[in-house]
């Protein structure tokens, strides 16, 4: 494609979407050459390690060229799209051979059957209509997906031997940070123009504008490296899928989590029969009208209030400062199956969430990761998981922690068993519940403990106002 040299042609490049990540894949160009853009109008969706992104483009103009066809993985800091910000009128479309080749994935097949596919574990993709509602407090930084432990310092380590430099941080209004976020600048080496030094989105648009240091040339080598031999396949018979985007970061995260975390599952199976009465009494009640109420949301509450009678489960391995981190807040964890893989977004500050709030981020994270918008920081710091594999007709399993978490806790399937129920046997709703911890954290008497106290709340839910 042609490289576009006119001073009034602004080169976009592939902002940084996932907070470190070095590429990322162009799943779909919502833009054609010859349309006219504006300043935050989408113009593509790209796919991350973490997460399928939309990207904003930050200027006024016409499209000149789309550098990159969808499925192509481009690295962060390539243009991907040039934009003629001159104003002038919008060039004549050029013939359909001259135009760049910009292919589209054809559409994916829908489901057989009822269309219906289990998107969150637990809840499949029934419609929702619950709203986001906006989170408070400061973003955090969101760390590589493959990281296995999650360095979280508290303040209380060492002292170095000398002290840091503090970087002051920039002054800048919340919609500039979010215009910034989005377009990969970091507001640290933007030259601020706004009154008492605030950073306009100007000079966002500005830092973003300016020209690349040409790199070097890379030196030629003295003799080209043989190429290997191509490797054949039965296409018939086999078929190759690669390994990127979420799927590839997930891999890597399981098996740094597998081989740092000492892991140790445990399991209990329990009489839930009061627990699925109380969803459908639930359903019933005013207090939760248009909101979605199954088991998860009880067995989930459960957790949250063993966790609050056995703090200590709740924490991080910090290695690099040999700290043990218990945390006084639970961002729970949803295991989600998507399309693009296992997600595992999380709602921040569960613990102080009533019943009716918190079924409501349970609906908001169900429909957001089965519309693929999930974003990084939804995926971010989280402590602990819980995954229901029961939803697939699994008795249960011997779940992997989520890197830097220190439990997860996996539930079965619920079913009709012959139970002894005061003194006879009798058709009850038992389900099995695992949870696996980490062994440096939690030792067998604690992570007993909170196994035990979960299986006893759902026996007995009239314990989630006992032991409140």
């Amino acid at each position: 494609m042609t490289t576009m040299t006119e001073a009034s042609v602004r080169e976009f490049k592939m902002p940084d979407v996932g907070e470190g990540l070095t590429e990322a894949e162009i799943l779909k160009w919502f833009v054609q050459p010859g349309d006219t853009v504006t300043d935050g109008q989408v113009v593509c969706e790209v796919e991350t390690a973490k997460a399928a992104v939309e990207l904003p483009i930050p200027y006024d103009g016409v499209v000149r060229d789309l550098h990159f066809p969808e499925g192509t993985t481009v690295d962060v800091g390539t243009s991907i799209i040039a934009v003629d910000v001159s104003g002038g009128a919008a060039p004549e479309p050029a013939p359909a051979a001259e135009r760049p080749a910009v292919s589209r994935p054809a559409e994916e097949p829908k489901a057989e059957g009822s269309g219906r596919q289990p998107v969150l574990v637990g809840y499949g993709v029934a419609t929702s209509s619950t709203r986001r509602r906006p989170r408070k407090g400061p973003e955090v930084p969101v760390q590589q997906a493959s990281t296995a432990i999650q360095t979280e310092l508290n303040g209380h380590g060492a002292a170095p031997s000398a002290a840091p430099a503090v970087k002051e941080r920039p002054l800048a209004k919340p919609p500039v940070r979010k215009l910034a976020k989005d377009l990969g600048v970091d507001l640290t080496t933007v030259v601020p123009t706004g009154p008492d030094g605030i950073i306009t989105r100007e000079d966002v648009h500005a830092a973003v504008a300016q020209p690349q240091v040409p790199q070097p040339a890379a030196p030629v080598a003295a003799a080209p490296t043989p190429a290997p031999a191509a490797v054949s396949y039965d296409t018939t018979r086999e078929t190759r899928i690669p390994i990127k985007g979420v799927r590839k970061a997930t891999a890597a995260a399981m098996v740094g989590s597998a081989f740092t975390a000492p892991h140790v599952t445990e399991f209990v199976t329990v009489d839930v029969t009061r627990t699925t009465k109380l969803v459908e009494e639930l359903k019933e009640d005013k207090e939760f009208a248009g909101l979605r109420v199954n088991p998860l949301l009880l067995i989930a509450k459960a957790l949250l209030v063993a966790i609050r009678r056995n703090p200590d489960v709740n924490a991080s391995w910090d290695e690099a400062a040999q700290e043990i981190v218990v945390k006084h807040y639970v961002n729970l964890g949803i295991a989600a199956a998507t399309p693009r893989g296992l997600i595992v977004p999380n709602i921040k500050d569960a613990h102080a969430k009533t019943l009716p709030q918190l079924a409501e981020s349970l609906g908001e994270l169900v429909s957001t990761a089965r519309d693929g918008k999930t974003s990084p920081a939804d995926m971010q710091n989280g402590t602990v998981t819980i995954t229901n594999v029961g939803v697939f007709g699994v008795d249960t399993g011997t779940p992997i922690l989520n890197p830097g978490e220190s439990a997860i806790l996996a539930v079965g399937a619920i079913k009709l068993q012959p139970w002894v129920h005061k003194g006879k046997v009798k058709p009850r709703q038992v389900t099995t519940l695992a949870l696996s911890f980490d062994h440096r954290l939690v030792d067998g008497e604690l992570g007993s403990k909170v196994l035990a106290d979960v299986a006893a709340i759902l026996e007995q839910p009239k314990r989630l106002i006992t032991w409140a």
